[in-house]
């Protein structure tokens, strides 16, 4: 299937690695004009190095901090320069850190705040301008499948993400009638970088190994196995794309087949 990327214009938050990596490196495949973001300078320029080289894609970069008001806007500015203008926006990035609900203060929360959820909201509404310029404007924010299931021990997150994706389901509704289209993807374990530091974290609490807890959350998933990336990265294309052009307000799980729940 052609999902019709070519020559669109894409930014990606949080894509030096992981998830928002596979994002950018799928969406270069299909032949669109990235930007990709991150907080460092060296780990986002090698990423852009690295996506060139496999790609042969137009790939920039914009270095800022989303989960900071005014960090969320000038990144937006950046790509929208870079690229003149936005067809699609990737929302991601990393998490809150993992841990009880009596091992955070009021402080934690709003730090989670933050970086979990209040950057999906600066992050769109600084491209909004720019999104309805585009016939063709989307946008996919990536989340957790804590949003339907919660996780033990991730009380921050799984509050955030809820709140996230209870964002991109109400902008559907609301601004579905000027043709622009809001989806969400919830992954479930997946083998990135912040999976292994939970799982580490997780063996210290139980006294285990690290193979040892990627091996029993495999067995998780009826398929016997955690994500990868790519799968992932596939899933965001193909909302992002106009190949989806009559699906908005979708919370799509990419888990496996490891959530329990029929809806």
């Amino acid at each position: 299937m052609d999902l019709q990327l070519r020559d669109r214009r894409i930014l990606i938050t949080g894509a030096s690695r992981g998830l928002g990596y596979a994002v950018a490196q799928v969406l270069a495949e299909e032949g669109a004009r990235v930007v990709i973001n991150a907080r460092h300078a060296d780990s986002l320029q090698a990423a852009a190095e690295r996506l060139r080289a496999t790609t042969r894609a137009e790939v920039h970069t914009v270095v800022g901090d989303v989960s900071q008001a005014q960090g969320a806007v000038q990144v937006v500015r950046a790509a929208q320069d870079a690229l003149g203008g936005l067809d699609g926006l990737v929302t991601n990035a990393g998490g809150p850190p993992p841990g009880r609900f009596e091992d955070f203060d009021d402080a934690a929360w709003y730090q989670a705040f933050d970086l979990a959820f209040l950057f999906h909201v600066r992050l769109i509404r600084a491209a909004l301008p720019a999104l309805r310029a585009s016939t063709l404007g989307s946008v996919v924010a990536i989340t957790s499948i804590s949003a339907k299931q919660p996780i033990p021990n991730l009380i921050l997150s799984n509050t955030m993400r809820a709140a996230a994706v209870a964002l991109i389901k109400s902008l559907a509704l609301e601004l579905g009638p000027e043709g622009l289209r809001f989806n969400a993807v919830l992954p479930g374990w997946t083998r990135t970088e912040r999976v292994t530091e939970l799982l580490a974290y997780r063996a210290r609490q139980k006294g285990t190994t690290v193979e040892e807890e990627l091996a029993a959350q495999a067995q998780d998933s009826p398929l016997g196995r955690m994500g990868e990336p790519p799968e992932l990265g596939r899933a965001v294309a193909f909302l992002l794309s106009p190949a989806a052009s009559y699906l908005t307000g979708v919370l799509l799980p990419v888990e496996g087949g490891s959530y329990k729940g029929l809806c």
